[in-house]
């Protein structure tokens, strides 16, 4: 099961209270006040991590809390700080207040922590209290109470490029091909139901990853078929692969295909559209291919885009992974040069 979107309750611990005690000793007449300070209750904290792919594993655990801070006690002994609770999310999980829709946290990168829940402070023992005028203060203070949130996290999938396509476009079948990735592939629309990351790795021990996400239709954009469930993660991708099937086995030409993609993410995000991209002109094994390959490149007119000409089917990728890497460190260049001009 895939899960990139739930709720989860979390409560941090409460604070200890102060203790109020003097001090009674065997020859020591007059003892102090020694009343110790109660413990901080324990925090929640959420970790990003590689280890976990989606976030099923908090589906059938919706509620989290810490410790409370124990007490102070006499003799100056304050209460320990209580243990934090830390939960591991996917790298790329973004924290929300389910109340306010406030976002907390946007965990995109590896060991990336928040806290969302902060533990309340402990009480003052009386020995906090001691004054030149009030030698023996009998006053102590309780702990203060921790958070309870109801917080919402939705995942979005961080990949350096991600494949983009109609159904039965043959994504799936290319991914096996450049990754060790092995999403379900069969020859009916829909057999790709949730995102699916792949490693695509060099001679020279480079590595890139890869998202398959699941079949667009027209639509999308308005949470027409998967829509929305899945359009997300392709927000976070440096590069954007279209996976167009020059066949036209179900009736569409591949120009239009590339053109309503384009359509529906820019319509989901504006500026999504215009990311770095190439396209995969794919099933050229197909004896149409050749024509609408032709006619694709001239309904691309000047748009500066290239186009890779393979068939996923028969294992013939020519120079589509070089490419690939290249163009994303084209993209990441670009970012950097436009971050150090701000």
């Amino acid at each position: 099961m895939f899960v990139d979107k739930t709720e989860i309750v979390v409560k941090s611990g409460d604070g200890g209270a102060g203790c109020c005690s003097f001090r009674r000793e065997k020859f020591v007449p007059k003892g102090g006040p020694d009343g110790g300070d109660g413990g901080n209750g324990g925090d929640v904290i959420l970790e990003s991590t590689t280890s976990e792919q989606n976030l099923n594993s908090l589906v059938y655990r919706r509620r989290y809390a810490a410790q409370n801070g124990p007490a102070g006690q006499g003799a100056d002994k304050h209460g320990r700080n209580a243990d934090a609770v830390i939960i591991k999310v996917p790298v790329g999980t973004i924290v929300r207040d389910a109340v306010t829709g406030e976002v907390l946290a946007d965990l995109d990168t590896p060991g990336a922590r928040a806290t969302v829940a902060k533990g309340g402070h402990g009480g003052r023992g009386n020995a906090r209290f001691a004054t030149s005028t009030n030698r023996a203060p009998r006053r102590k203070e309780p702990g203060w109470p921790g958070e309870e949130k109801t917080l919402e996290l939705e995942l979005k999938l961080i990949a350096d490029a991600g494949l983009v396509g109609y159904p039965n476009a043959g994504k799936s079948t290319l991914l096996t091909r450049i990754s060790g990735a092995r999403p379900k592939v069969a020859a009916y629309p829909f057999t790709t139901l949730h995102p699916v990351i792949g490693v695509v790795e060099y001679p020279d021990y480079a590595r890139l990853t890869v998202a398959d996400i699941p079949g667009l239709i027209d639509g999308a954009h308005a949470n027409v078929g998967l829509g929305h469930e899945f359009l997300r993660h392709i927000e976070r991708t440096k590069v954007l692969i279209y996976v167009l099937d020059m066949g036209g086995v179900d009736g569409r030409t591949p120009w239009d295909d590339y053109a309503n993609l384009k359509k529906e993410l820019e319509l989901y995000k504006p500026g999504l559209s215009t990311r770095p991209a190439l396209i995969v002109a794919n099933k050229m094994d197909i004896p149409e291919a050749a024509e609408n390959l032709k006619q694709l490149k001239e309904h691309l007119g000047n748009e500066n885009v290239p186009v890779y000409e393979l068939s996923a089917g028969e294992n013939q990728l020519g120079s589509l992974p070089q490419a690939l890497r290249e163009l994303i460190k084209a993209s990441l260049e670009e970012t950097e040069a436009a971050l150090r001009r701000l």
